[in-house]
């Protein structure tokens, strides 16, 4: 009550309130853009003016603490508020009307507005306790997917004037595409909606899968099913609501993300699934690395492996398989320990020996079933040669030979340049051989053609190598080489038997050595005499003779080219004997003569101190240590 009064006196007016009425409504609405008129009549005193007195009315927008300049008026030259300016205006007489036309109405116009009244000099009045309100809304109707096609109506009254005026279109309402839906279908099986925004499907190989895409949009959209980055079917450029893929046989490499997406001019949708496709173990295979090899031989079932004796070997068993498979190794049906438990695929058989033959199995299983492997592991080995040893028979010689290896090996025999294969018998020389397991035996009788320096050669050969060793006729101290084979005969051997001498000449030292320090002399039977009983010991050794050219060279040193072949003479070993404290003669008639021939003579002894073990003096006539050996 004391506010309108201070206004009015505010504002000049200082009449009873009760003679000033205003009929306006409280709340007015129109939309943003649109116009809309606010019908207002007013009722002032009939004192302080006559009836040609002008009247003039004013609207505000109510702010506080003040009023600002008017939003409309109908006085010549007041000033109005520029934001309503040509927007705002009063109609109808003004004497008796305060209506108010409000065009293109927009969103900032939304306030609480009073009128206020002048005419003569009394009536001057604001009409504060009348008020209406504003308020400007957006566009309130939006056309949704489902109003596609239909009538949409716009009228406008005019209730004050009793006028009208309405407009009817048809809808065309587009939008990009939504409630895109992923079904699936299985054999006589429903669609299906799987859940979640990337939804995980199992299925297990070999069934059959149906995708189902559907998509709501205007225009239809475009759709395409994609796997991983690759693009596996589309609809009609002119768009679809489906499309549909077809596994009719799902196999393993089917597995990964599907994407569905659904595109047209307004804007694009996609949703994906993730496909595990299960299946059992298959595609067993086994890699192998020998030795240090780099590269991997892979192996199918019941492949044969052939490993060299001692060398390293490992086994890599690999599996297709979904869940994965667990492995596992086997040797003879009996588990092994995986050589890495945290990789129970690897089994690694370091210095591979003959027991380590067998078959060996490699497992592979999960839940939806197993599969084997296995593979038949050989060791394999080149010819170690034994011999060739040599002895006199009657009045010829008896020369054998013997040689391990896997497979067995087979044995020949060269006498001088020529080649003696398999079983042989004639007058001048017989052949005979044998074999059990890995072991292979021959033996050669010469019976005539005997010369010195005549070479025997035994070769022992299979498919993972070959070793030959060489037996040399030598003269006895008369320079000839007699049929008798008399005690001037001696024959070279294989670096097998040179080896076995070494042994017998150092032991022999070692013991000697000590027994000239005052060691208490040892018995007769002692180690040294179990090794010598094998050896005949013939005193008063002649010169011996060894084929070399020029000047003497290392034993380690091959002997020149006689026609063998070159597999055979690989590995060929050969025995030249050296001098070692000899008590005879170092030279002979015929050792001068073969030096003259440009063949150097070599005579090789080795002495052994002491009494035979079956003698219990030494021999009339003979040097204390004894010479010359022929073995047997």
């Amino acid at each position: 009550m004391f506010l309108p009064l201070f206004l009015a006196m505010l504002w000049g007016g200082s009449q009873a309130l009760d003679s000033f009425k205003l009929q306006v409504q409280e709340f007015v609405m129109v939309q943003e853009g649109l116009c809309v008129v606010v019908p207002c009549s007013v009722f002032y005193p009939s004192r302080g003016w006559s009836p040609t007195t002008p009247a003039y009315g004013f609207w505000f927008r109510d702010k506080t603490p003040k009023p600002s300049l008017p939003v409309a008026t109908n006085k010549p030259g007041q000033e109005v508020d520029t934001d309503t300016q040509g927007r705002f205006q009063l109609l109808g007489d003004p004497s008796q009307s305060c209506s108010l036309l409000i065009r293109e109405a927009h969103l900032e116009d939304s306030a609480l507005y009073f009128f206020r009244f002048e005419r003569g000099d009394y009536v001057k009045y604001n009409f504060m306790e009348y008020k209406f309100y504003l308020e400007v809304t957006e566009l309130t109707f939006t056309p949704r997917p489902q109003d596609h096609n239909t009538e949409l109506t716009c009228r406008v009254d005019f209730s004050g004037e009793g006028v009208s005026a309405e407009n009817t279109v048809r809808l065309s309402v587009a939008y990009a595409p939504k409630d895109l839906v992923i079904s699936i279908s299985h054999t006589d099986e429903p669609a299906l909606e799987p859940e979640g925004e990337s939804p995980h499907l199992e299925v297990q190989k070999g069934q059959s899968l149906r995708l189902l895409c559907t998509a709501d949009s205007l225009p239809l959209a475009t759709l395409s099913w994609t796997l991983q980055d690759r693009v596996l079917s589309w609809s009609h450029p002119l768009g679809s609501t489906a499309l549909e893929l077809a596994l009719p046989r799902v196999k393993a490499e089917d597995a990964g993300r599907y994407t569905c997406r659904a595109e047209n001019r307004l804007g694009f949708l996609s949703r994906s699934l993730d496909l595990s496709v299960q299946y059992a173990p298959e595609n067993l295979k086994v890699m192998v690395l020998k030795a240090n090899r780099t590269a991997l031989e892979n192996l199918e079932s019941g492949a044969s492996l052939q490993v060299l004796e001692g060398q390293s070997l490992r086994l890599l068993c690999v599996a297709h398989s979904n869940p994965p498979a667990r492995l596992s190794w086997a040797r003879q049906g009996r588990t092994v320990s995986p050589s890495q438990p945290s990789d129970p695929g690897v089994l690694e058989l370091p210095q591979i020996q003959t027991e380590q033959e067998g078959e060996f199995t490699c497992r592979a299983q999960n839940l939806l079933g197993s599969q084997n492997i296995s593979l038949s592991l050989s060791v394999v080995s080149p010819p170690q040669l034994l011999g060739p040893s040599c002895s006199q028979e009657d009045e010829g010689l008896r020369c054998s030979c013997s040689s391990r290896a896997r497979p067995a090996p087979s044995l020949r025999w060269r006498l001088g340049e020529g080649l003696l294969e398999g079983e042989l018998s004639n007058a001048s020389f017989e052949v005979a051989s044998s074999s059990a397991g890995p072991w292979a035996n021959s033996s050669l009788s010469l019976r005539e053609g005997l010369s010195s320096g005549l070479r025997l050669s035994c070769e022992a050969l299979n498919g993972h190598g070959a070793q030959s060793g060489s037996v040399l006729l030598l003269p006895d101290e008369k320079g000839l080489a007699s049929g008798a084979f008399s005690s001037g005969i001696s024959l070279g051997t294989g670096v097998t038997t040179l080896l076995f001498l070494c042994f017998i000449l150092i032991l022999v030292r070692t013991l000697r050595k000590k027994r000239t320090q005052g060691e208490a002399p040892r018995s007769r039977f002692s180690r040294r005499s179990t090794i010598l009983d094998y050896i005949n010991v013939i005193p008063k050794a002649g010169p011996l003779v060894s084929k070399q050219k020029a000047k003497p060279s290392s034993p380690s040193q091959p002997p020149p080219p006689d026609g063998h072949s070159t597999e055979a003479r690989k590995n060929q070993k050969e025995l030249h004997l050296v001098s070692h404290n000899c008590p005879g003669p170092k030279s002979s008639p015929q050792a001068s003569e073969a030096e003259n021939n440009q063949e150097e003579l070599h005579y090789a002894v080795l002495n052994f101190p002491g009494l035979r073990p079956w003698e219990t003096q030494r021999p009339e006539g003979t040097h204390p240590e004894y010479a010359e050996i022929q073995f047997h």
